[in-house]
């Protein structure tokens, strides 16, 4: 990890999710608003930037529950955190919805460097907040758009 990456972690934030992630897919638990926002957040998305057939990129994924109602639109997604158990979830619950993401415990500052240019859609919902350096992350989100992708 580079040290910008390493540095751009709130731990604390992340020890937090982790300790309530058995509870992300409940819709009745800690993550309800979550469940609540998603049809907005997923028709905002898909009115602003076609899905099907494009790399979609999540970043602070979290359990999966936009990643996952992006692939049932026909993105190739890729789903990133760094709370570990949160993405244990998230892959746990592929075996119930029988989507396919790819979910990797990896920064976006990293994931930038990893492969610049690399999404058609970059998503990054309720998740700055989160992080120390808010910028290195909005930086790191242009850096990962193709040409002409939306973010």
């Amino acid at each position: 990890m580079n040290p910008e990456a390493s540095q751009n972690i709130d731990h604390t934030e992340r020890e937090k999710f982790d300790s309530v992630a058995s509870g992300w897919w409940d819709p009745e638990g800690p993550f309800r608003p979550l469940h609540e926002l998603n049809p907005a957040r997923l028709k905002f998305i898909c009115d602003r930037a076609t899905i099907a057939d494009r790399d979609v990129l999540d970043v602070g994924c979290g359990g999966g529950i936009l990643a996952e109602s992006l692939a049932r639109k026909g993105g190739n997604v890729t789903g990133i955190d760094v709370a570990s158990r949160v993405l244990s979830i998230a892959r746990l619950h592929l075996h119930e919805s029988g989507l396919d993401v790819d979910y990797q415990e990896i920064t976006v500052e990293d994931k930038a460097a990893e492969k610049p240019e690399g999404f058609d859609v970059v998503t990054c919902m309720e998740m700055l907040e989160h992080v120390p350096e808010p910028a290195s992350v909005i930086r790191s989100v242009q850096e990962l758009l193709k040409p002409g992708g939306h973010a």
